[in-house]
């Protein structure tokens, strides 16, 4: 009963039972072509079995679903993610018939079918394989990076061929030209073992026996032979040969490290090869060789080598035909004669007929592809002669002409080792399942399982410290029936001959593992019923055979097409008999396959399977953490008997939970380093919620249900009694304190560690490792919980081992815990003398802040402890100081000993170094700094923004800082991870596009398919489809607003006029209703190109070959429900004359704005952009302005100019008037100025031909006056203007319409070729301009008109009758902004005193509202820096009168009064509020000025709710709405640069705003 409880306490329990069944074969079963390839084979198997038509049918589908069950296959492998991160599902890759199905899925995620192949013939292996590609052979042949790139295939294995299918889509089909038994996946690509009988032996005469073993490194390489170089004892001398030993098998290979295993069927023994690419020297010693052995002695028994190749080929078909099929191909080049093809070929297609026509022999082709480097200098004569179909003609020499190179062997295997021979071997020893398997420690082992022996053979082997080549050890035999690896904790499944499941770490013994819902396997024979299947039934069940054939890591080959039964003779084995007859009445574990990280698939003897999840070695990182320390320090053999204890004790069944888990490790650590955790007081009460310890756990009494005094004493004890007892509470009601009795084991201070224990001797190593663990974790402000926890552990060891500077050092840290502890435990001085104190332990306690601190300072400092791989938060964290606070830039490099000691066993020493090698700071940029270089560095490593917030902010600031600077001044050519790292994302996309030059053509059709197909064709026309989707998704990340204002301002597209008929409204209202809604739409519409010009600025570099697309303005409607269209053109309502004229030309001008200034333009591709139909020619006009605003128009030819304004269509005159004047902005350019002269007839000379040049024209011609002249204060040229302000009508009929327009464009121009010279007018004091001005904007008698035009005014207008006055009417805007742009920013008091508001309600009446809006603009505009943020501010600008009876904004109606108008005072006080907010906008335009926002954010809502009062009158809605239009436009102006962001992020601005879409347009 002892044994038996031992093994219960020693019991591991696995987890996460489930039933088992392949993904793919559900799939195929609903695969279409399933039905089919039953039918296919039906007819034959009927046929046989039965003339009975529906007797064989039936027995033809079963015997179908056993061949099917028989050809089945599948392996799993743990799920790779395309992108290199951790990913838990399984991926598996079954093989049905001529079906592969690749799935991808677990427990926890959904199964779905990655891929699913079908090819024509079955399928006889399938394998996922990884090749190599070269960087000269790849297509991204410009990457920097010099590592090969891996492309990630399929293949799959027919009997004349192999297909490849890589994941990025390509597919290859290969041609095979021999029979091949197996394939094997191997770290350079694919290994092919050549199918052999055993009758083939070599023939009388000696010669050089065929390749067996073959590579292919790509699927559009050819097969090549494998090369072996072996030492003395098995092939003789040491020398290079191919591989051509048909009795080696190969049973298993590896592709890290690259080795081979295979079996020699004759002396029984296995053997490990490296493989590796073969070397220069190898290849022309292999070459050599092979023409030596060409002799003419093997010439002239050339035939009797045909009369072997025709018995190999047993006579299937004819000799010379597919020797004539063979050396025609072979006689041509190299290139095609290669078996790999991408297509079919009629060339593989007959090599596929050729090898199904002698299967399974190995054929006549076969040899015709060894020849080539066989028998290169065999042919004596070049003659060709005529092959007959005769076995002895000598016509067959003919064959051997060397036409071709011989193939160059790319692969070769290296002797490794080979197991000793033994007296007890048998013939039938070959392993069926081999694997590697790391232990614990890190150790690594190569384990397999003889079946007939039942043994699993363990070899250790390690790499030698240059990591050139492998060193094997002892074998060590562990009796299993099967085995798996459980790579996932480094341990080893057995199954052994009783069934039982063991957990191997190595070849260390771990535990027995419980399986809930299974029963275990008794040896006893208490059983009531004898068995009732025979041991013949339980190794004869079809799928096991297969499986072991067919499963991932099981690679025993099949050496016939029939399933074999077990060698029956084992069956007498006496062992055997015993473990298959006292097995348990009911199911038993019978094989284990597919193995993944974790789990593992039991079969079990009533044909079903189970997966199962072996327990991880710990969920908690400190535990984890914690473990890998000690780990680290402790010898080998030491360290895997602490894990494989910790193991049993943690996954015992029923284990602590997570949060008890690190009780129960203090108690399982402390136990095995001499503590009796029963009698220390801190240890005892520590809460597990789960079985303890395998020492300590049969001690444990059951706790009782009712309590004990044990339980009292606790509490009294407790933190929670004292707090209790000193509140004030306690004290005012008197309450006496307890006294509390100390518990019996603290009043003897003989507690002793027992040194025998298993950890006793390294407490110190053990202490100062943990000690380094706790300096770790201050470095993650997340772990502070395990800090609080590692502390009393760290406090307890500290005491024992009389280390005051540790316990200080934890005191200070946490002087709470460290005063609730007080027991210790005696370490006599013979115990002490047994324990060993490391080299690297130290009396004073390291300390990361401290030496922080002292780097800081400018102290010198030692260099800091380290764990390699443990503590790497702390080398970053020194490192990154050093660099960056000390500036020692070999800090990162491979000089790290001066600041960091590594604290690690000599074995893993020069690893780690190698590893720090590969890690080091390695870069190709330019570094310029510190900064840049750290964070190139910590990229190198690593790490990662999330590491950056964990860490403390103290510590992180030097990294912080670093990453600022480098996110001001980023570089170039910095990687991804760097932009990542210092926030730069939107660098971090022009850095992937740079590494992929290829790509970059493409993401202008990419962006264009983003788009949904049922839209594209109007989405292309919208004018924004060339903007830069991928940048505008760094810069908005977070929203799809960008996507939000193309849709807003699109205006290709029909509007949605939505009314809704009213049961007493007509058809005929109806309609009118819906045009007239329609035509409120089309003020937006019209007005969206000016938004859209601005959305779209230099967003597009033209084709010179194409024209530009300019978007159409769509003013037509569509009215739901039915979708129909509403137009203006009917004739319902009214719409007035060239309503679309100035919106069309905005829509030009808009599309010509797209244009980038660094664009290559000339004049024929203006001139080629010119529409052939009328009525684009105002768009047109519009685009040819917006050239001159980007700088292009003076590429125009002046004949293409006077082209242009001699065909007198008004709007390309205005267009192109303006756009020539912009491009020579301040030039005074005198070609121009001559153009626009001509334009303008007080320009011209008295005695010149007066010109019918039209008014808008006439208007255009002022402003680019002003343009070209801007700033230049030239005084003929302001003279002329200044009198144009007050032009008087006439002569006659002339200049009597339009005339506000005239003016005010004088006016303008005034205002810009004097801009901001204030009173420094220079040579212009005898016109007193700023007089004239004044007079122009209050009024008075017309001054006497001076200059060359004053006989031209002489004749009075016939139709306006003014008078010698002034009419103001027409002249104050164009004066008032004319003073404003004078004297912008002068803060002249005088001119702006007298643009300030009247302030007697007398003068008031004669001013119109309006021109209070600009009289206070411009007053503002002058007085720039008065202007503040404010309300009170903006209030200031009222006069007196008006703020002593205002009305409030809210008021419903106006009070009545008879001494003023209030309706004249409310005008004026909207309109003086609203000058002043505008500009405000003007002062803080673009500076996202919070207080600015707000202000006019309160004002604009004030102006819309007086809108929507019901008793507002008409005149007074119609004011506001005015006033309230020029709020918003002021609220554009000031969040113009980050409009798009402050559209939908300000709160509450969204809801007014965009109910009012027209309005902010």
């Amino acid at each position: 009963m002892s044994d038996h409880s031992d093994e219960r306490a020693t019991m591991i329990a696995a987890g996460d039972l489930q039933e088992f069944a392949p993904r793919g074969r559900e799939h195929c079963r609903r695969h279409p072509s399933a039905l089919t390839l039953q039918l296919r084979r039906l007819q034959p198997a009927s046929e046989l079995c039965s003339s009975d038509g529906a007797a064989g049918l039936v027995g033809s589908l079963r015997e179908v679903t056993i061949h099917e069950r028989q050809r089945e296959s599948w392996q799993l492998r743990k799920g790779v993610s395309d992108v290199g991160e951790e990913v838990d599902y399984d991926e598996e890759l079954y093989v049905a018939s001529n079906m592969v199905i690749w799935s991808k899925g677990s427990k926890n995620q959904a199964s779905t079918v990655y891929k699913a192949f079908t090819v024509d013939s079955p399928v006889l292996q399938a394998l996922w394989c990884d090749f190599t590609i070269p960087q000269e052979k790849s297509e991204k042949a410009d990457v920097s990076d010099s590592e090969e790139i891996v492309e990630k295939c399929i293949c799959i294995l027919q009997n004349s061929c192999i297909n490849v299918h890589s994941i990025e889509g390509k597919d290859y089909i290969a041609a095979l030209p021999f029979q091949v038994a197996n394939v094997w996946p191997t770290k350079y690509g694919l290994l092919f073992e050549r199918s052999s009988s055993s009758h083939e032996v070599p023939p009388s005469p000696p010669r050089e026996p065929l390749p067996t073993m073959f590579s292919m490194l790509h699927p559009l390489d050819e097969i090549t032979p494998l090369v072996c170089k072996s030492g003395a004892g098995v092939f003789g001398s040491a020398r290079v040969q191919y591989v051509a030993d048909y009795t080696l098998r190969i049973v298993f290979l590896n592709a890290e490290p690259s080795i081979v295993m295979t079996y020699d069927t004759v002396q029984s023994l296995h053997t490990v090869w490296a493989l590796r690419r073969v070397k220069p020297e190898e290849q022309n010693t292999v070459l050599k060789f092979s023409e030596q052995m060409g002799t003419p002695q093997h010439v002239a028994t050339s035939s009797s080598l045909t009369a072997h190749l025709r018995s190999l080929s047993k006579g299937d078909s004819p000799v010379g035909s597919p020797f004539q099929n063979y050396s025609s191909i072979h006689s041509q080049s190299r290139s095609v004669s290669s078996p790999s093809m991408q297509s079919r070929s009629p060339s593989i297609s007959n090599m596929a007929a050729l090898s199904r026509s002698h299967s399974p022999a190995l054929g006549v082709h076969s040899f015709s592809g060894v020849q080539r480097f066989n028998f290169s200098s065999n042919a004596q004569s070049p003659k060709r002669h005529s092959i007959t179909h005769s076995p002895n003609s000598t016509s067959s020499d003919s064959f051997l002409i060397p036409e071709t190179e011989p193939i160059v062997p790319e692969l070769c295997i290296d002797h490794l080792w080979t197991e000793t021979v033994t007296n007890m071997r048998e013939k039938n020893s070959q392993a069926s399942k081999v694997f590697i398997t790391t232990d614990l420690c890190g150790q690594k082992f190569l384990c397999f399982l003889v079946e007939s022996q039942l043994q699993l053979r363990c070899v250790k082997f390690q790499e030698t410290n240059d990591k050139s080549q492998l060193i094997f050890g002892s074998v060590t035999n562990i009796q299993a029936k099967d085995a798996a690896p459980v790579q996932g904790i480094d341990t080893l499944l057995v199954l052994e001959g009783s069934g039982n499941l063991v957990l191997y770490s190595g070849v260390v013994r771990v535990g027995k593992v419980f399986i809930p819902g299974l029963p275990a396997p008794s040896l006893t024979m208490s059983n009531q019923m004898p068995r009732p299947s025979t041991p013949l039934d339980s190794v004869s069940t079809p799928s096991k055979p297969l499986n072991k054939h067919l499963g991932p890591l099981e690679e025993g080959v099949l050496l016939s097409p029939v399933p074999e039964l077990r060698d029956s003779s084992k069956l007498h084995d006496s062992t055997y008999v015993e473990d298959c007859t006292f097995q348990q009445l009911g199911t038993f574990i019978h094989a284990l396959r597919d193995p993944v990280h974790n789990r593992v698939t039991l079969e079990l003897s009533n044909n079903t399977m189970v997966r199962i999840t072996i327990p991880e070695i710990a969920t908690s990182e400190l535990v984890k953490r914690c473990l890998q320390g000690i780990k680290a320090i402790l010898p080998k053999e030491i360290a895997v008997q602490m894990l494989v204890k910790w193991y049993n004790a943690y996954n015992a069944p029923g284990g602590p939970s997570y949060h008890s888990e690190w009780n129960l490790f203090v108690t399982c650590l402390m136990n095995m380093m001499g503590y009796n955790t029963e009698r220390l007081s801190w240890t005892r009460n520590l809460d597990f919620e789960g079985s303890l310890s395998p020492v300590i756990a049969p001690k444990k009494a059951r706790p009782s249900e009712t309590g004990s005094d044990e339980d009292w004493e606790y509490l009294l004890s407790s933190d929670y009694h004292r707090n209790f007892e000193s509140h004030p509470v306690a004290k005012a009601l008197r309450l006496d304190p307890l006294e509390v009795l100390a518990p019996k084991d603290d009043f003897s201070q003989t507690l002793s560690l027992d040194s025998s224990t298993l950890l006793f001797t390294h407490i110190p190593a053990i202490f100062f490792v943990l000690h380094l663990i706790y300096e770790e974790l201050k470095l993650n402000s997340l772990m502070g919980e395990g800090i609080r926890s590692l502390v009393v552990l760290l406090v307890q060891l500290a005491r024992d081992l009389k280390l005051e500077a540790y316990i200080d050092y934890y005191y200070r840290d946490y002087p709470a815990l460290v005063k609730t502890s007080r027991q210790t435990c005696v370490i006599d001085q013979v115990q002490t003398g047994f324990m060993h104190h490391p080299s690297f332990f130290s009396a004073e306690p390291p300390s990361i802040f401290q030496w922080l601190s002292s780097c800081l300072k400018g102290e010198g400092v030692q260099p800091y402890p380290y764990l390699p791989g443990i503590c790497e938060r702390s080398k970053l964290v020194v490192l990154s100081v050093a660099l960056y606070i000390l500036g020692d830039e070999s800090a990162v490099s491979n000089e790290a000993s001066h600041y960091l000691y590594k604290i690690t066993s000599g074995q893993r020493k020069h690893q780690i170094e190698q590893d720090d090698n590969r890690r080091s700071f390695r870069h190709s940029t330019s570094v310029s700094s510190l900064a840049e270089k750290l964070v190139i560095w910590m990229t190198n490593v690593g790490f990662t923004l999330r590491d950056l917030e964990s860490l403390p902010f103290g510590v992180a600031l030097p990294i912080r800082d670093a990453i600022y600077y480098c996110r001001e001044q980023p570089a170039s050519d910095w990687p991804e991870a760097v932009c990542l790292l210092i926030g730069r994302q939107d660098l971090s996309k022009q850095a992937c596009e740079g590494n992929l030059q290829k790509g970059k053509s493409s993401v202008g059709p990419v962006l264009s398919s983003d788009i949904p197909s049922g839209t594209e064709s109007e989405e292309d026309e919208d004018g924004m489809n060339d903007m830069n989707e991928e940048v505008m998704s760094l810069i908005w990340s977070e929203d799809l607003r960008v996507q939000e204002v193309r849709r807003l301002l699109q205006s290709a597209r029909p509007v949605r006029v939505n009314v809704v008929q009213m049961p007493e409204a007509s058809d005929h209202e109806y309609i009118e209703e819906k045009e007239n809604r329609l035509l409120q739409l089309c003020q937006r519409t019209m007005a969206l190109p000016v938004g859209r010009g601005m959305f779209t600025l230099f967003s597009y570099h033209p084709v010179p070959t194409e024209q530009l697309p300019i978007p159409k303005l769509n003013l037509t409607g569509r009215a739901p429900p039915r979708n129909t269209t509403v137009d203006l053109n009917s004739g319902n309502i009214d719409v007035p004359p060239n309503m679309a004229c100035w919106a069309s030309f905005h829509n030009g001008v808009a599309a010509g704005l797209k244009i980038a200034p660094a664009s290559q333009i000339d004049s024929a591709w203006i001139v080629y952009n010119k529409p052939k139909i009328a009525e684009l020619a105002n768009e047109y006009a519009g685009f040819l302005m917006a050239l001159g605003l980007n700088g292009h128009l003076t590429k125009l030819a002046t004949l293409n100019i006077h082209d242009y304004l001699t065909k007198g269509h008004e709007m390309t005159s205005i267009g192109l008037l303006l756009g020539v004047s912009a491009a020579k902005l301040g030039t005074m350019d005198m070609a121009i100025t001559r153009l626009l002269s001509i334009h303008i007839p007080a320009l011209l000379p008295p005695t010149s031909t007066e010109l019918d040049v039209p008014h808008n024209v006439q208007v255009a011609a002022v402003i680019g006056i002003g343009l070209v002249y801007q700033g230049t204060a030239h005084r003929h040229t302001a003279e002329v203007l200044l009198a144009e302000i007050g032009r008087p009508p006439g002569p006659e009929m002339e200049y009597c319409t339009d005339r506000e327009s005239y003016s005010l464009a004088s006016g303008l121009a005034l205002g810009m070729v004097c801009l901001g010279h204030g009173s420094n007018l220079i040579g212009m004091s005898d016109l007193n301009v700023p007089e004239q001005l004044y007079q122009y904007m209050v009024g008075g008698h017309r001054r006497f008109q001076a200059g060359m035009h004053r006989e031209k005014h002489k004749s009075p207008s016939y139709q306006i009758k003014e008078g010698d006055t002034i009419n103001v009417d027409v002249t104050c805007p164009g004066a008032t902004l004319a003073l404003a742009m004078i004297y912008l920013k002068t803060n002249n008091r005088s001119i702006a005193d007298w643009l300030q508001a009247p302030d007697t309600m007398y003068l008031l009446d004669f001013v119109k509202p309006e021109f209070l809006l600009l009289r206070t603009l411009a007053r503002c505009l002058i007085l720039w820096d008065d202007i503040l943020p404010n309300s009170k501010w903006v209030n200031s600008n009222v006069p007196q009168i008006i703020r002593e009876n205002s009305i409030s904004l809210h008021a419903t109606e106006l009070p009545s009064s008879e001494d003023l108008s209030l309706e004249t005072l409310a005008q004026a006080h909207v309109y003086i509020i609203a000058g002043a907010c505008l500009s405000l906008g003007f002062r803080f335009a673009g500076s996202e000025n919070l207080a600015a926002f707000k202000c006019l954010y309160k004002y604009a809502t004030d102006f819309l709710k007086c809108l929507s009062a019901p008793t507002a009158s008409i005149t007074i809605y119609r004011k506001w709405q005015g006033c309230e239009s020029f709020l918003l436009r002021t609220l554009l102006i000031l969040r113009s640069p980050t409009f798009c962001g402050m559209w939908f992020s300000n709160s509450g601005v969204e809801s007014s705003v965009l109910d009012r879409p027209e309005a902010c347009i």
